[in-house]
């Protein structure tokens, strides 16, 4: 893998994050770079072929912080981002995203009869896990805070009486096009409410965050925030369908089932090209 590999960015950005956290704002270039044990020069590249901002910008982006000024500055009301036609902008790199959802009664028979193709990838957060059906991709995780078995295991159970086919090169032209900007598909299988809410997600703004409880009210269901979290954090095509940009009502991350370090990193990646 090279140096200029997304993963590579992603490894580096991961464990400036960490020394972030434990060294504070007052870190200059040259502190992050020694701990990282690259120059300064080469430090300041990744960063810029990754998310395309200094790294001092990007440390104010990584901040704990940073999520409620996201909240107070860029909180998007799903029903006002419909209104006005910004479901279009929630996509990833303005991507144009299809999605069909499985059949009620087809969820409900836990995926039998459905051949869903597997492999694993480089994407701009590390090592990915996408997996695909003739309709589109239907699920991705990722592996380092758990290992590669457990991620798959975790995807497998979702739908445990599918037909799973390693067959990486048959889904490549997908997966290429979904973490390089070009117009994919996207196949959702879940049950109707979860669907719903994962429709919601696709219509926030990349570099924009919205809160659990606008998701319950855009969905047509304003008391079941503790709903909508629950099906927010079973979203199976995390960074696609946008699950990162919900948010507590207080500004909190909340949870992520890939890890809130992800999730930070997602954010901070997002509203920094969206600034940038």
């Amino acid at each position: 893998m090279t140096d200029q590999a997304p993963a590579y960015h992603y490894a580096v950005i991961a464990r400036a994050l960490k020394i972030i956290d434990a060294g504070g704002p007052g870190l200059t270039l040259e502190g992050l770079a020694a701990e990282i044990g690259m120059s300064p020069a080469h430090f300041q590249r990744t960063f810029s072929a990754w998310v395309g901002v200094s790294p001092k910008k990007y440390q104010q982006y990584l901040a704990i912080g940073h999520a409620r000024t996201l909240l107070a500055q860029r909180h998007t009301t799903l029903s006002a981002a419909l209104e006005v036609g910004l479901s279009g902008t929630g996509r990833l790199h303005d991507l144009f995203l299809t999605w069909e959802a499985m059949a009620p009664g087809d969820y409900a028979r836990g995926g039998a009869g459905l051949e869903i193709r597997w492999g694993w990838f480089d994407s701009p957060f590390g090592p990915a896990l996408v997996m695909a059906t003739d309709k589109g991709i239907c699920g991705i995780g990722f592996a380092d805070e758990i290992d590669a078995e457990a991620a798959m295991e975790d995807l497998v159970r979702r739908w445990p009486k599918a037909a799973y086919v390693e067959d990486r090169l048959a889904i490549a032209p997908m997966v290429d096009a979904a973490f390089g900007g070009r117009d994919t598909a996207l196949h959702l299988i879940g049950a109707p409410f979860q669907v719903k809410v994962w429709e919601a997600l696709l219509a926030i703004p990349s570099g924009h965050v919205t809160t659990y409880a606008d998701i319950a009210g855009a969905i047509g269901h304003p008391a079941a925030h503790r709903a909508v979290g629950t099906a927010v954090g079973r979203n199976p095509i995390s960074f696609l369908i946008p699950c990162h940009r919900a948010l507590r009502r207080d500004g909190g991350l909340g949870g992520y089932h890939w890890g809130l370090e992800r999730k930070r990193a997602m954010l901070a990646w997002e509203a920094a090209r969206s600034e940038g």
